[in-house]
């Protein structure tokens, strides 16, 4: 798994290596990717890393969240996208935070801050 600081570069990352693993292309133009996954992480440390993968098939199993698909998808894989918008989107309910190093969960551990908000929030229900 490999986890970028920045959403570009996440994006990036993912854009070569579709390129380098895909089956479609034929060397004169990069192959044409139908979905486009994404995953945020936040960190121990509060830090916030990013996951992305493009595949050209919808519907493939994986470990990032589907965000895009079809023409969307390809317009994020020629760099037709606002960064801004993407983490607008973003649920929070889909965000992963590490409980130990390298074990994520959907929920924040509850000695943090945004874990002791979520224990709050759920003993309030």
């Amino acid at each position: 798994m490999s986890l970028y600081a920045t959403l570009e570069e996440a994006i990036e990352a993912a854009r070569e290596d579709f390129i380098d693993t895909a089956e479609g292309g034929n060397g004169d133009e990069p192959p044409v990717p139908q979905q486009f996954n994404l995953q945020k992480y936040v960190m121990l440390d509060g830090d916030i890393m990013w996951q992305a993968e493009f595949f050209e098939e919808e519907g493939e199993a994986v470990e990032c969240l589907t965000l895009r698909s079809g023409a969307a998808a390809q317009a994020i894989f020629d760099g037709d996208y606002d960064e801004v918008e993407i983490t607008a989107e973003w649920i929070d309910e889909n965000t992963l935070y590490e409980w130990e190093e390298g074990d994520f969960l959907l929920e924040p551990p509850p000695d943090t801050e945004e874990g002791q908000a979520a224990a709050d929030e759920w003993d309030e229900r």
